[in-house]
């Protein structure tokens, strides 16, 4: 049993855009970090990145059943789709939504997450750590059933 890292559209480009907001890690960066965090937790983890949200559904659908939970960060999508909130919706793992950005001081469009009422929680804010503190509740979450 695994825990499923997902990561949404441009986010394969950290490293690259808008350090400032950010940062300078790169996804494999950050992949990197939290394998191993993971591996001192006792969990493994799967990534998955994707600029297309059909994909990252269908990744879901595939592999939830398998999962001990799922880290998302979807990016855009969080903003956006209603199908992506719908697959998760149907998820019984526990299910935390990751920002880097702190999307509530960002632009006011920014602010909607379809994702946040279909998920346990919401970090947002706190860099790349916020993967890290997701995947420590997740391995709590397992470790108490």
């Amino acid at each position: 049993m695994s825990v499923l890292v997902i990561n949404g559209p441009n986010l394969n480009m950290l490293g690259q855009r808008e350090q400032d907001i950010y940062g300078s890690l790169t996804l494999a960066d950050i992949e990197a970090r939290v394998k191993t965090h993971a591996e001192s937790l006792g969990v493994t983890v799967e990534f998955f990145q994707s600029n297309n949200e059909g994909e990252i559904i269908d990744y879901v659908q595939k592999h939830q059943s398998d999962a001990i939970g799922i880290v998302i960060n979807p990016g855009a999508f969080t903003h956006t789709s209603v199908a992506l909130r719908d697959c998760l919706a149907i998820v019984t793992a526990p299910v935390v939504e990751v920002h880097i950005s702190n999307i509530y001081a960002r632009e006011e469009f920014r602010h909607l997450s379809y994702v946040a009422p279909v998920a346990d929680g919401q970090i947002s804010g706190l860099g790349w750590q916020g993967y890290l503190l997701a995947l420590d509740y997740i391995a709590a979450q397992a470790g108490s059933k």
